[in-house]
């Protein structure tokens, strides 16, 4: 017996020794391996964004994560995302806050149509609003880092002009958008993004509120023929990237901060990526031929008084449970004016 002692010390002996040598410990030899789930199709610049993501984690961490990317709704889709990150399906996640209507009352307040003239503006203005309000509406999760897109346009297969030439049409949208394309007297139809061209190629719409990156991104210029530049009742979505909460408290400080510091440098990363992509969209479209309809100053105007119920209906809504919607209002106002400057 003692000399099975001696031997499982001498066992141990050299076990530990063996991590001493290579300057780690038995802890740190076992990879951290997490599930990363994105909507966007492989192809398109926010998920490739979305994978170097990962492997900048992957590098900055020494091989200490593994992140399995996911993208083009592989693991799950858009819609789903939100919930399978809280139930331990995917450990990260990103989707589209509009997704999930009714559970981000306060985050609702950004997708509105409040003018946003490109996706850095957006990105700039959504982060400025979480670091100021902190909605408790993410605290089921770990948030990394939120970003909106260019400006949210009509783009349609017959011309618009004007408001009446949008009455009656069926137009795709979600969250927020769909009630612009009510307040302007289309037919809204919800539908996520990745549902939107064979919609349109088939006649189930007639037309789409999507930032001009979908014309070539999701290929949507093939299935419409005009785009109409209505600027004045421009909207965003908001985009999350998330984590597990049990997982992320799980994580050693260390990884903790690498997460938040290349979360932090992907922010700007994302609303460039967005601007680039809406340039590419209107390039696309052109290049099939398709019209780009600018509205006039005056019928700007109409559009813009026709939408004013959608953020007063919005007030009213969030100052109904208690949250203050005015005060989200005029902060995203007043970002979009100083984030413009």
């Amino acid at each position: 017996m003692k000399g099975e002692g001696r031997i499982s010390v001498l066992f141990l002996t050299l076990v530990f020794g063996v991590f001493f040598l290579f300057n780690i410990t038995p802890a740190q030899a076992k990879t951290i391996e997490l599930s990363y789930s994105n909507f966007f199709p492989p192809s398109h610049v926010q998920a490739k964004l979305g994978a170097s993501w990962a492997k900048e984690i992957e590098k900055r961490t020494n091989g200490k994560v593994k992140i399995t990317y996911y993208p083009g709704g592989a693991l799950l889709k858009g819609p789903k995302i939100f919930d399978g990150i809280l139930n331990g399906i995917t450990d990260i996640g990103m989707s589209v806050l509009a997704y999930s209507r009714g559970r981000f009352p306060a985050m609702e307040a950004f997708d509105l149509p409040m003018g946003y003239p490109n996706g850095v503006v957006a990105t700039k203005t959504i982060n400025a609003f979480y670091d100021k309000f902190k909605p408790k509406e993410f605290s089921k999760v770990k948030l990394l880092y939120l970003y909106g897109h260019g400006p949210g346009l009509l783009h349609t297969k017959k011309p618009v002009y004007k408001m009446e030439d949008v009455r009656g049409l069926k137009i795709r949208a979600t969250g927020n958008s769909a009630k612009v394309a009510s307040a302007l007297g289309a037919v809204p139809v919800a539908m996520g993004m990745g549902g939107a061209y064979e919609a349109l190629q088939k006649g189930v719409v007639d037309g789409t509120f999507a930032p001009m990156e979908t014309l070539k991104g999701w290929k949507q210029a093939e299935v419409i023929k005009y785009t109409t530049e209505s600027y004045s009742v421009a909207y965003s979505t908001g985009f999350f990237v998330a984590m597990n909460l049990s997982k992320w408290n799980a994580l050693p400080a260390d990884v903790q901060k690498v997460f938040l510091a290349v979360s932090r440098e992907w922010i700007p990363k994302t609303g460039a990526a967005w601007d680039s992509s809406d340039k590419a969209g209107r390039d696309f479209t052109l290049s099939l031929g398709n019209k780009i309809i600018p509205l006039s100053k005056e019928e700007s105007a109409r559009w813009a008084a026709a939408v004013k119920p959608v953020i007063s209906g919005y007030i009213k809504k969030a100052e109904k449970k208690g949250l203050p919607g005015k005060d989200y209002v005029k902060f995203i106002r007043e970002s979009i004016r100083n984030f413009c400057k």
